[in-house]
């Protein structure tokens, strides 16, 4: 099974996202209690565009166990599938999960904001935004109202008069 899964990661890497995907669905089928293996298919699933094809092995992988770089992939890789499925509920409920577990992943806080955004939570998805984005960026000009930036996240629809 590893020179196949290594195989498959390679063809990945080049680009050959039809072969590498077949392999992975074969390790699937052949190994449906590979943890690995099926966020490995997730993944090949996502990358061709088959995100209703990638839900099932994201969900068996997570549910499996994943070591917590691979799960950190996972959660965002399955929230991020079922947000473009329209299915911001669930999107939501596996982000907010990953965030918790995660809160120094920003990768998993931006993908959140964007189901925020889905569920008309917008000021809760651009609070998460500009302070991802001020906690990140190195744009000086962004970086000299950082304080301003910060304050503002959350009090986007407050005014002062």
């Amino acid at each position: 099974m590893e020179n196949r899964l290594d195989r498959a990661l390679v063809l990945r890497k080049e680009g050959k996202l039809k072969e590498s995907n077949e392999i992975f669905r074969e390790l699937a089928n052949e190994f449906p209690e590979n943890a690995m293996v099926n966020y490995q298919c997730a993944w090949s699933c996502d990358v061709l565009g088959e995100e209703a094809a990638a839900v099932p092995y994201y969900e068996k992988a997570i549910q499996l166990g994943l070591p917590e770089e691979e799960l950190q992939g996972a959660l965002l890789g399955l929230g991020s599938t079922y947000r473009t499925l329209g299915e911001y509920e669930k999107s939501k409920d596996v982000l907010s999960k990953g965030v918790t577990l995660y809160p120094g992943n920003r990768a998993l806080q931006v993908f959140y904001s964007m189901t925020l955004y889905n569920l008309k939570e917008h000021q809760r998805a651009m609070e998460l935004l500009l302070k991802c984005l001020v906690e990140t960026t190195s744009d000086e000009d962004i970086l000299h109202y950082k304080r301003a930036i910060t304050f503002y996240s959350d009090k986007l629809d407050q005014t002062w008069k």
